[in-house]
């Protein structure tokens, strides 16, 4: 089948570019015609909170939507500004999908006790995901036009306000791009053979992002899919590339004419390709597992990313051969020849002596590699000793690892954003005037009448961790309803504001939530009657946090052994996938620690705050496919070795001979790339990157370089032992 695609891409290369230019056009007009409609859904059905809010929205409706707080100070007192800020809010209440304005002068608490800050509330008609971010703008602009008239401040927060605030785009991407280029330039030595995998990744990212802005037209997809996207995207992009056109060379070195040379690089490479991206694609479809919406679409999103990519290194870049494969074969044929040309090393290469137990178990009879000599005296060094190359490396993988028993998952507040952004201040001020638990209340909703709230009211106003409890009034318009800056009090009794003493993204709020649910409440529940359930924005985030936590083994079995299971019906062994799925869990482990240490615990500068909960699941599904690409890859060219010549230190060697260079290329490649994304403002993307450059970086040096070499020295034969009974059940998928 490979040979085929390879034929077909050859001969019609023109129809395959055109078929390929084609498709991105259209998919890219259309997607621009119709328009993405990207939002985030964080409902979790069956949650306490979720629950809260479905009670809250059928008792008042009105009441149910996103806020926003315009936040004011004035040094003067803000009681001189009425007549500036109230015009300002008549106008907010005419805004489109704005339900309800709050006067903060009419409000009872809704000013500090020194009279220089207040808060009014601006409820929506919708949750913060179904409100177009065009429309938040608006009401940003219109709050802000009185900004700095007397000294005036007015600073506005709010979920809808942080999602709607544009931040710089496209910078990292470019970043990434050029040094992935500089990267390729100097392992080709040709600007031309350089560019085939950007180029193929930049179509199968566009194309990729064209259909996924579509779909966001009928399915839920997160507002932070496309860059995750293209993160994920330009890095498989590069690197599949570059693992076919690799072997391409390596075939047009070893005198392949140049159509066979390409027939020859996807019935190898191309199959690895193939089988490597159809692990990412299992690993990351493995998120339906958790059952969570908004993972669902990003993972779907990102899946076909991958496929799309996938299909582009398999027909779009045997085409781009066809088309320039003179220019770059003389290229590659010139610099083959200087090389030939120099002193040869087989005799170096051919004088290593044996690792491991017997002086002659690593060699090659005759000559050395045709290709590889640096890396064919690495492997012979590692395999010299094996348990040195194995446990050291070990150690430090676990002990970069340890950190993440310290994991706290959740989402960073307005404290993490940009100090220039309005949100960030808009927290400040209320954290001064207020108290830091302000900025997230969390919302009590009552059933069981007023002598049940009541009840709830004393017992929540003496735990501790609580700042204060404000019951909204019964009955009443809602404008008059006393709130927190959440907004999400009903009008009608029943429903409590309690505020925290500590931040929203603190440990201790989380503490508190769970306290209340588990020892302060169920009591008031037996003796009163009443239901009480503990909701907001703060409880959700705890409940999809708890969600996810609950949710991850079963996750991680999963992809742990669907991938176990591909590796074992293509290379016919036992120990073989075991060691992969350890030393890939090893890896996301590793990188994972790093990303705590750094976003948890404010290492490097960071603010400390809580790993976004998304990341973890997202990277360990990203990066056990994409360490499965490199597994696969190397392992495959020793299982090659191995078939002619059944000498397992000889194969070890010779498999790292032929890929150690292209792996730390790739890896080269995907660390920059990934780690371009540092630069973003946003840092979820921050963390992505971080994670991402980490992991790959310990599984391409420490992982494939050190630890790969040594174990299947110290494995010998048993490496690729496979018990009878098994062996004839099992169907051959073979990757040569």
């Amino acid at each position: 089948m490979f040979e085929r695609i390879a034929r077909w891409a050859t001969r019609r290369r023109w129809w395959a570019l055109t078929a390929w230019v084609l498709v991105l056009v259209a998919v890219t007009a259309a997607a621009q015609a119709v328009g993405a409609r990207y939002h985030n859904d964080f409902s979790l059905p069956g949650t306490e909170s979720q629950q809260a809010l479905e009670a809250l929205s059928a008792e008042a409706p009105a009441q149910a939507g996103a806020t926003v707080q315009v936040v004011l100070r004035s040094a003067g007192g803000l009681a001189t500004q009425r007549t500036r800020v109230q015009p300002m809010l008549a106008e907010l209440g005419a805004l489109p999908r704005v339900a309800d304005v709050r006067d903060p002068f009419t409000t009872p608490g809704a000013v500090s006790a020194d009279g220089t800050i207040g808060y009014a509330t601006v409820t929506l008609d919708a949750q913060a995901q179904d409100v177009p971010p065009e429309d938040v703008r608006r009401i940003i602009d219109t709050a802000r036009q009185v900004a700095g008239q007397d000294g005036l401040q007015v600073e506005l927060g709010g979920d809808p306000v942080r999602g709607a605030e544009e931040t710089a785009g496209g910078a990292s991407e470019g970043l990434g791009l050029l040094a992935a280029l500089v990267i390729l330039v100097f392992m080709f030595g040709s600007l031309l053979a350089a560019s085939l995998p950007i180029i193929i990744a930049v179509f199968a990212v566009g194309t990729a992002i064209g259909l996924v802005a579509l779909a966001s037209r009928a399915a839920t997809v997160a507002d932070f899919t496309t860059p995750l996207m293209i993160l994920v995207g330009l890095g498989v992009g590069i690197d599949y590339a570059l693992l076919v056109f690799t072997r391409y060379r390596s075939e047009l070195v070893a005198g392949s004419p140049r159509d066979r040379a390409v027939a020859r690089a996807l019935d190898t490479a191309g199959r690895t390709v193939f089988f490597a991206g159809s692990t990412v694609i299992v690993a990351l479809l493995g998120l339906i597992v958790l059952g969570l919406g908004p993972l669902q679409g990003v993972a779907v999103a990102v899946a076909l990313t991958v496929l799309v990519t996938m299909l582009a290194a398999l027909t779009l870049l045997p085409a781009l051969l066809a088309v320039f494969g003179s220019r770059i074969e003389r290229r590659i044929r010139r610099r083959a020849a200087r090389k030939t040309a120099a002193p040869a090393m087989a005799d170096t290469v051919g004088r290593g002596r044996g690792a491991g137990r017997a002086e002659g178990e690593g060699r090659r009879e005759g000559a050395g590699p045709v290709e590889g000599g640096r890396w064919w005296r690495w492997s012979m060094g590692v395999q010299r000793r094996p348990w040195i190359a194995t446990v050291l490396p070990l150690m430090a993988l676990v002990g970069l690892s340890v950190p993440l028993f310290d994991l706290r998952l959740g989402f960073a507040d307005a404290s993490t954003d940009s100090p220039r952004a309005t949100s960030h201040k808009a927290y400040d001020l209320l954290s001064e005037g207020f108290g830091p638990g302000f900025n997230g209340p969390l919302i009590v909703v009552v059933e069981g009448g007023e002598q049940a709230a009541a009840a709830a009211r004393e017992a929540l106003a003496a735990t501790n961790g609580v700042a204060a409890v404000q019951a909204a009034p019964t009955g009443g318009p809602a404008g008059e309803a006393a709130d927190g800056p959440s907004g999400a009090a009903a009008a009608g009794a029943g429903t409590v504001v309690v505020v925290p003493e500590s931040g929203p993204q603190a440990a201790e709020t989380t503490e508190l939530v769970e306290r209340l649910r588990e020892d302060v409440l169920p009591p008031v529940s037996a003796a009163t009657g009443g239901t009480f359930l503990v909701g907001g924005s703060t409880a959700a985030v705890v409940d999809f946090s708890d969600a996810v936590a609950g949710r991850l083994p079963a996750f991680v079995g999963v992809v742990v052994g669907l991938s176990a299971l591909l590796l074992l019906l293509v290379f016919r062994s036992l120990l073989i996938p075991l060691k992969a799925a350890l030393l890939n869990l090893l890896s996301v482990g590793a990188a994972m620690g790093v990303v705590v240490l750094v976003f948890q615990h404010g290492l490097l500068g960071e603010q400390p705050g809580p790993v976004e909960a998304y990341v973890p699941v997202m990277i360990f599904a990203i990066v056990f496919g994409l360490s499965m690409d490199y597994e696969v890859f190397l392992l495959a060219r020793m299982h090659e070795a191995w078939q002619r010549r059944p000498d397992p230190g000889a194969a070890v060697a010779e498999g790292m001979a032929t890929t150690g260079r292209v792996v730390t290329a790739a890896a080269a490649i995907m660390v920059v790339v990934f780690g371009a994304f540092l630069l973003s403002p946003d840092r979820m993307l921050r963390q992505f990157g971080l994670g991402l450059a980490t992991a790959v970086l310990l599984d391409a040096i420490v992982i494939r370089c050190l630890i790969v070499p040594a174990v299947m020295q110290l494995f010998g034969r048993a490496a690729w032992w496979l018990p009878a009974p098994l062996a004839r059940r099992l169907p051959r998928v073979a990757l040569e």
